[in-house]
């Protein structure tokens, strides 16, 4: 017997997947960068910014709709799913950001919008000239009206953009479109629409893509019936577990669907992800989405609405790790993106105020400065967050929305199909400040913008805030750099106070403190490495404050 055996090595402890603990920067195409001058943002125009999101820190980048489409509605109209629009560019554009994207150590995400296609798309205008039973009219969902002569719509479903979600067609039968009339929801109970998309994965996949998020991930599958619902409809689907859901939306078909795209996934190399947009209440509903053989990860639109207080910040935050934590799936933080009006003006309304649908001059104004400090301490709160964090373009500028844009000039078909009751989702997209005293902003090499810029953007521009100490920029630099340093990504939280008026939590070494009340509250003991705004004089931390320390 050997009495002095040789030490063994300990096993290999395996990283953790990249996309566990990612921050993902979601880039809109038209507004981040332009490259010829045209107004509209383009592939070239984000290559020649990507030095801007290594440097921020940021771990992938993920791309709104850049295909061919007639732009009813921004891109996700898509006319021919393996191509580039031509505003944007050319398919070697979008190899050569690709490209230049890995050489930086970024990962690149894109959007794909399988729930409809453009009306323009070769399928639509096929089922449009073939008629009704024909195959090509089985990719849609195409159904005979009620009433005499078929003409009022199958159901009562109304679109997301506002009026019916039906439109005749010249032959007497109907065909829904959940959003714009331009987007025809496409039948994914006909095999050769399943068959497709897996090959539209496939032409992406091996042009390098290291993932896809997926548009309206909750609404594929229909409800068999189609059955009125005599609820208001919102794509949030808003129900309790065990309560009906809405025919339209969060079917359990849909899971069907993304085990088949995981399977084809898991099958490249370098962990290829899968996001869903899946507008999903409550979390355990939409931890389903993130189970172990179907999606990585899905956006936390709960976190996202959910108020700014310490009990619903406490509520939603637990509510999302145990849910999440149930799956073995990380949890998602978000508090921006293209369709919700930015969370540095959303901040601003008075707490309680219901998510405004766009804000207009004659809307109730946010307070600038409130929004702005209330973002940077729901910045710093989420980053220290356990999971992986989405940041959209600009916040980390501390942009807040356009919210005096003239009616005029908005372009979301959100606006007219409310007969102009909803601003729609254009102040969020505004093209971002880059340089504070070149054409648009540094946006593009000509004052040409799709949409105004305003005028306060100047002092939001890149170039008035790198290596500023204090501004948004660096805050959000600083905050990328630390939560890789102390590993918050792969962290675990660990409640230490959950009051009316402050949160504290501790995740690893860094202990987070909010602050949500009146008056300043003590600072955590410990070493402070960063904060959302100054101390006091006294040292403690203020109302709407963040800080991170590191624990004794």
């Amino acid at each position: 017997m050997n009495e002095n055996p040789t030490p063994q090595p300990a096993p290999a402890v395996a990283a953790p997947a990249w996309w566990t603990e990612a921050v993902i920067y979601q880039i809109y195409p038209r507004s981040f960068g332009d490259s010829d001058g045209d107004g509209i943002g383009d592939l070239p125009g984000i290559t020649a910014r990507l030095d801007h999101l290594r440097e921020l820190g940021v771990d992938a980048i993920w791309l709104s709709p850049f295909y061919p489409s007639p732009q009813a509605d921004a891109g996700y109209d898509v006319a021919d799913y393996r191509d580039v629009e031509p505003l944007f560019g050319t398919l070697a554009d979008a190899d050569d950001l690709i490209a230049q994207a890995h050489a930086r150590g970024l990962r690149v995400i894109v959007d794909l919008v399988p729930n409809h296609t453009s009306s323009a798309h070769e399928w639509f205008q096929q089922a449009l000239a073939a008629g009704p039973g024909s195959p090509e009219r089985q990719r849609y969902i195409f159904r005979d009206g009620r009433g005499p002569e078929g003409a009022e719509p199958p159901n009562d479903w109304q679109s997301v953009f506002g009026g019916p979600a039906w439109t005749r067609v010249a032959d007497g039968q109907w065909y829904l479109h959940l959003f714009d009339t331009a987007q025809p929801d496409l039948n994914w109970d006909d095999p050769e629409v399943r068959t497709e998309f897996l090959e539209v994965l496939r032409f992406w996949l091996d042009r390098g893509v290291d993932g896809f998020r997926v548009d309206v991930a909750h609404g594929l599958i229909k409800q068999a019936d189609l059955a009125d619902w005599q609820e208001p409809q919102e794509i949030l689907s808003g129900q309790e577990v065990d309560k009906p859901r809405p025919p339209m939306w969060d079917q359990d078909g849909v899971h069907e669907i993304y085990r088949d795209w995981r399977r084809l996934l898991d099958g490249y190399p370098g962990e290829r992800i899968l996001v869903a947009e899946a507008w999903v209440e409550p979390a355990e509903r939409l931890a389903r989405y993130v189970r172990p053989d179907e999606m990585h990860q899905a956006f936390n639109f709960e976190y996202l609405l959910a108020s700014w207080t310490a009990p619903a910040q406490y509520a939603v935050i637990t509510r999302s790790l145990e849910a999440t934590d149930a799956v073995g799936a990380p949890a998602t933080w978000v508090l921006s993106n293209h369709d919700v009006v930015r969370h540095a003006s959303r901040l601003g309304l008075p707490i309680g105020t219901p998510r405004p649908n766009g804000i207009g001059a004659d809307d109730p104004q946010p307070d600038a400065a409130t929004g702005l400090r209330r973002a940077r301490a729901a910045t710093l709160l989420m980053l220290a967050l356990p999971g992986s964090a989405y940041l959209y373009q600009g916040e980390e500028l501390g942009l807040p929305e356009h919210t005096r844009m003239p009616d005029e000039a908005r372009q979301d078909p959100t606006w007219e199909r409310s007969g102009h009751t909803q601003r729609g989702r254009d102040g969020c997209r505004v093209p971002i400040p880059w340089e504070a005293d070149a054409p648009s902003y540094g946006f593009g090499p000509t004052d040409a913008s799709w949409l105004p810029q305003p005028g306060v953007w100047a002092e939001y521009a890149l170039d008035r805030q790198r290596e500023v100490p204090g501004s948004t920029y660096e805050m959000y630099r600083t905050a990328l750099h630390l939560r890789r340093t102390h590993g918050l990504g792969r962290g675990t939280l660990q409640w230490l106070s959950s009051g009316d008026e402050v949160l504290t939590f501790r995740n690893g070494q860094v202990v987070v403190l909010t602050n949500f009340g009146a008056t300043g509250v003590p600072l955590p003991g410990g070493e402070l490495l960063h904060s959302s705004a100054p101390l006091d004089e006294d040292g403690s931390v203020p109302t709407d404050v963040t800080v991170w320390m590191l624990a004794d």
